[in-house]
């Protein structure tokens, strides 16, 4: 029996705190039409690694060690990157980020051009094994499963609609974090990895918004499609449980039965192809305008971009917890334009791995951004500063305390 958005197969997350569920913003742009309710199918697991669709995968269970045992799924969070043209140092910073402050097990899903498939190999190899130690890798050539492959990787930027097909080509991974290369992890991944808890029955995968005031916000004020909310939401940050997604049917304009992911993808880009500027991201907000019960929405902090604060501060989330995830889009970790951003990707590109964190990585962090507090973003350091130095306290204090511990009688 088909049902009104319920789920017919939960997955299980253990050990994850319960986290209040934020409010959905309300819809105010183009109504949708009224099709018959969304409809969940029954999920149909597949146990082979994805089909044909990655059969050139290059496969690690262990970097430098293949062939080790992998954790158990509960135990290991699963990230997803795609890295095309000059994004390989972006890329190998994120994945640095990501593992400096994660407490859990991270498997890394990176769909790349085959000339940088190596490059990321040999980047690996070459961190400490103790850190080596700590992650998975895949690495998956660029695949499109509908449509006209050249046209799905010149979308927006080169290979950025991937991520659209992440729940088409990972069918044995059930929960997923997508970030974009322009990201850094200011506190342990396993943080935002709670949020799949907080998901209700309906929700199936979470951003950010795309601004905060709709005044300034750009969808708000130039799209010519339909998106979620009063501001749209930004895909560069994006938590997704895939079993939940494959097994769904969605509401769209254009066929009253609704339609699975995969094949609603490619006639929704054929309608709006015209009327999009953002991608990939733009056809993700077209279908959660039209179900946005399906999607959870969490703080700015989490996502935090140039426009909370070229503008003036506008996310009042990281000015009173400091930024989560910090997200470089614009360019600005590689030109002057922002440099509170640049001073944090560079502090953590320089860190040497194993070295004292508040030596090596806060205390110079600190001491740059001094260089910074006359521009628009680094007027406000403690926005940037506060919750990487609180990260940095909790895995100093957690490694006093193993230190110190006495020993079982």
């Amino acid at each position: 029996m088909r049902i009104h958005c319920k789920i017919v197969a939960i997955a299980s997350f253990n050990h994850i705190e319960d986290i209040a569920p934020a409010k959905e913003a309300k819809q105010t742009n183009e109504e949708p039409q009224k099709p018959p309710k969304l409809i969940r199918k029954e999920p149909k697991l597949s146990s082979r690694g994805g089909g044909n669709v990655i059969a050139k995968t290059r496969q690690k269970s262990e970097v430098g060690r293949p062939g080790s045992k992998v954790t158990q799924a509960e135990d290991v969070m699963h990230l997803a990157v795609v890295a095309c043209g000059n994004r390989l140092d972006e890329t190998l910073n994120m994945v640095k980020s990501a593992l400096l402050f994660s407490i859990k097990k991270i498997k890394f899903h990176i769909f790349a051009e085959e000339d940088l498939a190596e490059q990321f190999e040999k980047g690996f190899s070459q961190w400490p094994q103790k850190v080596s130690s700590r992650f998975h890798y895949s690495i998956y050539p660029i695949t499109f499963s509908v449509g006209n492959a050249d046209e799905w990787k010149k979308l927006f930027k080169p290979c950025a609609a991937q991520r659209l097909f992440l729940p088409v080509i990972l069918k044995d991974v059930d929960s997923l974090l997508y970030v974009d290369t322009d990201v850094l992890f200011l506190r342990p991944m396993d943080d935002i990895w709670k949020f799949l808890k907080a998901f209700n029955s309906t929700q199936l995968a979470a951003m950010a918004p795309e601004h905060e005031i709709p005044k300034i916000g750009w969808y708000s004020r130039f799209a010519r499609h339909p998106f979620y909310g009063v501001t749209g939401v930004n895909s560069g940050v994006m938590l997704m449980n895939l079993t939940r997604i494959r097994s769904t049917l969605f509401r769209n304009s254009m066929i009253a039965s609704g339609l699975s992911w995969e094949n609603l993808l490619h006639p929704l880009y054929q309608k709006y192809k015209n009327h999009i500027t953002w991608g990939d991201q733009d056809l993700l907000n077209i279908i959660f305008h039209y179900n946005p019960e399906c999607l959870y929405i969490f703080p700015c902090q989490w996502n935090y971009r140039p426009d909370h604060c070229m503008y003036g501060s506008n996310c009042k989330a990281a000015e009173e917890e400091g930024v989560s995830i910090l997200h470089g889009n614009r360019g600005v970790y590689h030109d002057d334009k922002q440099p509170a951003f640049r001073v944090v990707y560079d502090a953590i590109r320089e860190y040497p791995f194993e070295e004292n964190l508040f030596q090596s990585l806060f205390y110079p962090l600190q001491t740059k951004f001094l260089d910074t507090v006359n521009t628009l973003c680094g007027r406000i350091p403690q926005v940037f500063l506060k919750q990487i130095e609180k990260t940095m306290r909790a895995v100093y204090e957690k490694k006093v305390v193993r230190r110190v511990r006495p020993p079982h009688e």
